[in-house]
């Protein structure tokens, strides 16, 4: 295992591999891909922090709780909920900022402020040749040329290995509110979500969680703010879908928080038998898909564009969904599904050819995370 703890080591580690490297940030998801551990967590710490400016500086191996408590100590917080699912994967280790902007990852609170990516500012790597590489800023707006920042996020690792990233932050809001809708069917309670988000009311969570709660579905809708505002907009909500015939109750807030939590993190499978699949989709598509799918259990976020989804052992839940326009991951199965289903969604050809161009461009030898995006991806048993 080669744990380099400053910049240039990692470059000089890279540089002189000679077979492919496996990269661990917090060791949260297991083993991504085959080849030689190379672990980054001893680049941590925050470098820059300017609450006034709603910037932060930290290097990659810095952990999430970390950064959280620096940012909740001035009232700030990290705008797009990063999902934690440790529990769901059965992992340890602590998430890592990193990690988080590698692999893209962002909760419920998408639909309203954005992706991880949209809150990077810049970012530095190691690309597979060694080479240390220094893109975008400290402040927005502050890019030229490529913006390769927007495309090492979500890249898992595979066109160079982050050492710092630059962000913004959001204040955090005074207060939340949740309102519960139950017994809607997936296709009222999309309707039903689609409907809240396109209020003036701000909605910053929508999920449709069959019987999380009891023998009914619960179609959830959070706002935030300062406690007048989320008050009102929480009974205006309640006008807005009064058309749905349907029970309404705002939650306590113990409640809400371990409802939004369960959903961000997928808590809901943690402790359920079975393969666990992540489908992104349009909102209008996430009944059919979910009936298709013909799984153990479900839930939708995102206002329905995203469906966690359980099925039984070794189901190939891309050939029961068909073509449609998104895509779908598995997120937890065992090693020898994950070796014939692959994690991700095969690309389109053309998309194929372009991903492979960035690969030869910024991975030439094929050193980081090796078929990691390819169907011969393996993660260790979780």
């Amino acid at each position: 295992m080669l744990k380099p703890d400053t910049e240039e080591a990692l470059a000089d580690a890279i540089q002189s591999a000679q077979s492919p490297l496996r990269v661990l940030g917090g060791g949260t998801c297991g083993a991504l891909s085959d080849g030689e551990g190379l672990d980054v967590s001893a680049l941590s710490g925050i470098s820059l922090y300017e609450p006034g400016a709603l910037t932060l500086v930290a290097k990659a191996g810095t952990p999430v709780s970390e950064i959280s408590a620096a940012l909740a100590a001035e009232g700030q917080r990290l705008a797009f909920e990063p999902p934690d699912f440790r529990t769901l994967l059965n992992t340890s280790g602590a998430p890592t900022i990193g990690g988080v902007f590698a692999t893209n990852a962002s909760g419920p609170r998408r639909i309203q402020g954005g992706a991880a990516r949209d809150f990077a500012l810049g970012v530095r790597f190691v690309d597979g040749a060694g080479n240390i590489i220094k893109n975008g800023g400290r402040v927005m707006k502050n890019v030229t040329g490529y913006d390769l920042v927007k495309l090492m996020c979500g890249a898992y690792g595979t066109l160079g290995v982050m050492t710092e990233v630059s962000l913004k932050v959001l204040p955090s809001p005074e207060t939340s509110g949740t309102l519960l809708v139950r017994g809607l069917s997936e296709e009222a309670g999309v309707r039903a979500m689609s409907k809240a988000l396109g209020s003036p009311f701000e909605v910053s969570g929508a999920a449709h969680c069959a019987k999380i709660l009891d023998d009914r579905p619960i179609t959830a809708l959070r706002v935030e703010g300062f406690e007048k505002s989320v008050a009102y907009r929480m009974e205006r909500l309640k006008d807005l879908l009064t058309p749905f015939g349907a029970e309404m109750e705002i939650a306590p807030k113990e409640m809400s928080d371990w409802l939004w939590e369960g959903v961000r993190d997928a808590g809901k499978f943690s402790d359920m038998e079975g393969d666990v699949w992540r489908v992104s989709c349009k909102p209008s598509d996430a009944p059919r898909l979910a009936e298709l799918a013909s799984g153990i259990a479900c839930f939708l976020d995102w206002g329905g564009g995203l469906i966690w989804i359980l099925t039984t052992p070794g189901v190939d839940l891309r050939q029961r969904l068909g073509q449609f326009g998104g895509h779908a991951m598995l997120v937890r199965a065992s090693r020898d599904t994950r070796r014939a289903l692959g994690t991700f969604q095969p690309e389109a050809p053309g998309v194929a050819r372009l991903t492979e161009g960035l690969r030869q461009r910024f991975d030439p030898r094929g050193m980081l995370n090796a078929g990691l995006m390819g169907p011969a991806l393996v993660r260790e048993e979780t």
